[in-house]
């Protein structure tokens, strides 16, 4: 399987990978767009990792494959192998990684960078038994269902039940779960989803939301705050009712709302998104400022840094 080369991520890094920087009246906190719904955040204390999938296989399903893409195509059949030299170029360490759901394109490359780093891993049983799988300790697992609140020194993190975007014109539901060990390593198709979470992440001066999906179960969101809000961007082909206004209204339109899992994950860093962000992230930016004013949405780009102070 080919990669992407260092030298394709360098120039990419060079031209896109300015921080933005937002002032607020804290510390700063730092937020690392990986793609997908992949997030490095850090407070310089604590680091944290979300969803960290940067292996961005051309997948021989779905649509939206540059045919400029010269990457060996994976079927959802074929073993799923990491980008270890990627990763290592932009992973080093992490405290703690939070793990939405079991898919491919959230779990897959945790398994390296949980052994890499040692970090703390929380997610479902079927996200500790894939790691399990792996080899990753007990000692760096946490299973959880939904309802945790979990204090760890200078950080905590309350986990939240949640759902899977609508996929399929409505008609996903999947109910698979590992509740033993699988066999490692796994295909592609095997990463099942396993349930789903939210994560609100405490730091120091923040709170972040975050969302590993474009969906939410909203009597689970009554009543929680947060001033960062980490959203899936849910657009008319997925067919929720409302999905915006909802998921402002119940997180009492938050200071900062910055999208995830927006992009095409299937192509190489530095490959261009423009054509998704017209179609999904300005509309969903225009609308947000028009049912929340005092809003601020924030675009994020590949491997660029946003800083809130």
């Amino acid at each position: 399987m080919r990669f992407t080369t260092l030298s394709c991520l360098l120039l990419f890094l060079f031209a896109f990978g300015n921080a933005t920087t937002v002032t607020a009246q804290s510390d700063p906190l730092k937020l690392k767009y990986f793609g997908a719904a992949g997030w490095e955040i850090t407070d310089g204390t604590i680091k944290v990792l979300v969803d960290p999938y940067l292996t961005r296989i051309k997948l021989g399903t779905g649509p939206s494959i540059s045919p400029d893409d010269t990457r060996a195509t994976v079927e959802r059949e074929d073993i799923f192998v990491s980008d270890t030299l990627l990763i290592d170029t932009l992973i080093t360490d992490a405290d703690f990684i939070l793990v939405h759901h079991s898919h491919f394109d959230h779990l897959a490359d945790v398994p390296y960078i949980a052994r890499i780093t040692g970090a703390k891993v929380v997610g479902t049983e079927t996200t500790c038994n894939i790691l399990r799988a792996y080899g990753i300790p007990d000692e760096q697992l946490y299973p959880v269902k939904g309802g945790e609140d979990y204090q760890f020194d200078n950080f905590s993190v309350r986990v939240i039940p949640s759902i899977h975007s609508a996929l399929n014109a409505k008609h996903y539901i999947d109910n698979r779960t590992y509740a033993e060990v699988p066999k490692a390593p796994l295909k592609v198709s095997e990463f099942i989803e396993g349930g789903s979470l939210m994560f609100k992440a405490r730091f120091a001066n923040h709170d972040v939301l975050t969302m590993g999906s474009m969906n939410f179960v909203e009597r689970e969101l009554q009543g929680i705050e947060t001033d960062i809000l980490i959203a899936g961007v849910n657009r008319s082909q997925l067919g929720l009712y409302k999905y915006d206004e909802r998921l402002l209204k119940v997180t009492n339109n938050p200071k900062i709302i910055i999208p995830t899992h927006w992009d095409n994950f299937r192509v190489p860093y530095g490959f261009p998104q423009q054509e998704i962000a017209e179609s999904k992230l300005f509309p969903f930016r225009d609308h947000v400022k028009h049912l929340s004013p005092e809003t601020k949405v924030i675009i994020p780009q590949h491997l660029g840094t946003i800083v809130i102070e």
